[in-house]
C-alpha cells in the first residue's frame, strides 16, 4: 500500500496495493479494496464501501451511503450525491444507498443522484447526469441520461 504524505487517511480498512495520491481525505470508517488507485483531490467518507481494482480519478467525493464494488472506473470530477432534499444542518437519519455494480465506467464530469443503482459493466459517458437507476452492460449518456446501447458480453 502506498499513501502520499500529503494525503490525510484515518481509515486502517485499506487492501494491500492501494494507491492514495496527495490532497485526498479518507475518513475512518471507510473501507477500501485492494489494488484500487485514488487520486489526487478526492474525498472519502465513512459510511462507503469501495471494491478491489477501483480507479477513482481526480476531483471526486464520495459520500456516505455510497458503495462501489470491483473493477470500476471512475472518471475526474464525477459527482455522486446521497440526499435528495438537501438543507443546511439538516441531516437524514439515513442516506440514500447507491450502489455502481462491477465493472462499470463513470465518465468524466457525470452526476450521479442518490439512491440509484448503476448495473454491471455500464458505460456511463461523460457529463451526463444519472437519474434513474441503469441495468447492466447499458451505455448512457446525456442529460437527462438515456440508454443509447448495450455493452457486448465482452464488455467492449
Amino acid at each position: 500500500m502506498f499513501i502520499h504524505p500529503l494525503s490525510d487517511v484515518h481509515s486502517k480498512n485499506i487492501g494491500p496495493q492501494t494507491k492514495i495520491w496527495q490532497f485526498s481525505v479518507i475518513l475512518e470508517k471507510a473501507k477500501i479494496g485492494s489494488n484500487c488507485n485514488i487520486c489526487s483531490h478526492t474525498f472519502i467518507e465513512n459510511d462507503v464501501i469501495i471494491g478491489d481494482n477501483v480507479t477513482i480519478k481526480c476531483g471526486v467525493y464520495i459520500w456516505d451511503g455510497i458503495v462501489i464494488e470491483d473493477n470500476v472506473f471512475i472518471g475526474p470530477n464525477a459527482t455522486f450525491t446521497n440526499d435528495k432534499n438537501p438543507r443546511s444542518k439538516k441531516y437524514p437519519e439515513k442516506f440514500l444507498k447507491t450502489i455502481i455494480k462491477k465493472g462499470a465506467s463513470i465518465g468524466a464530469n457525470a452526476t450521479i443522484l442518490p439512491g440509484l443503482t448503476i448495473g454491471e459493466y455500464c458505460m456511463i459517458g461523460a457529463g451526463s447526469v444519472v437519474t434513474k437507476d441503469l441495468p447492466a452492460y447499458s451505455i448512457a449518456l446525456g442529460s437527462p441520461a438515456k440508454i443509447t446501447g448495450k455493452i457486448d458480453n465482452n464488455h467492449d
